[in-house]
């Protein structure tokens, strides 16, 4: 009598062909696949941790497991990875494992991770910031060349004619300041009336270079004014109600005005000139 085969023994599955379920539970967990490569290799975990840049701690908290200090799945798939290529073992593998066990691949999630991260507002923000530098570079670039062009014109009004600038006020003995580097138009040349206007009680001396003199002026109490170089187009104004001594290193580099006179050019080129000039005419006498 033949006896034919059940159905249900024909279809059950054979218990020497274990199902994937339970070699997944009897494999190895990622954390000791982890370990046991890198013990067999021969490396420390600060050995590992220098040559993939992830920090001791993450490195043993991966060894264990513990996937919680990575950051996030998309820093953790590519801790696995990294360890898992330093000391020899399929990263791929554990990395398939990790998306079984903790659901959903890297593609859906890395986008996500990228916005939230934050490092891409780096961008956005230096920007700005390279724009912003730029146009003040131009702006300073530009200032400085106007002010250049306008120091230029400014600095060369006198000529040591009769159209040079006229003594500047009364004065009190102090040193009269340096022409401001604006646009100016050329002074006129000394009227009857200006000359005039100058205190006939006081001696005022106006110095304008028309080259470069080394000049010393000390007024009627012994104090000295001034001692220093004016080079071409700049002007020095002294006044002081008793004298002005006068010592030039180059006389001919510099056009006197003394109590409202023109009394041009003080010496020749080179030559070094001592001279006085106290209240009223200076060519008097």
């Amino acid at each position: 009598m033949t006896i034919g085969k059940s159905p249900d023994r024909e279809n059950a599955p054979s218990s020497a062909e274990p199902s994937d379920a339970v070699q997944a539970a009897d494999a190895p967990s990622i954390g000791r696949v982890l370990s046991a490569a890198r013990l067999e290799a021969g490396l420390t975990v600060d050995q590992v941790s220098t040559a993939t840049r992830v920090r001791v701690p993450i490195v043993h908290a991966i060894e264990e497991d513990d996937f919680g200090r990575c950051g996030g799945d998309f820093y953790a798939r590519g801790h696995i990875r990294a360890i898992a290529r330093e000391v020899g073992v399929d990263g791929e593998a554990l990395v398939a494992r990790y998306d079984a066990a903790h659901g959903g691949s890297p593609a859906s999630k890395r986008p996500t991770q990228l916005i939230e991260g934050g490092p891409i507002k780096v961008p956005s923000r230096g920007r700005p910031n390279w724009t912003a530098a730029m146009v003040a570079a131009i702006v300073a670039v530009v200032a400085l060349i106007g002010f250049n062009l306008v120091s230029g014109k400014g600095g060369h009004t006198g000529t040591g004619s009769a159209s040079a600038p006229l003594p500047s006020g009364t004065g009190t003995g102090s040193i009269a300041p340096a022409p401001s580097p604006s646009v100016q138009p050329p002074a006129p040349a000394p009227s009857a009336a200006a000359i005039a206007a100058v205190p006939a009680d006081k001696v005022t001396v106006k110095l304008v270079a028309e080259g470069t003199s080394w000049v010393s002026a000390i007024d009627g109490n012994g104090k000295s004014l001034f001692q220093n170089n004016i080079s071409d187009g700049q002007d020095q104004t002294f006044t002081d109600p008793k004298q002005i001594k006068l010592v030039l290193g180059n006389g001919g580099a510099v056009h006197a005005y003394v109590n409202g006179k023109d009394l041009g050019l003080l010496g020749k080129d080179g030559q070094v000139v001592h001279v006085t000039y106290t209240p009223g005419d200076p060519q008097a006498g």
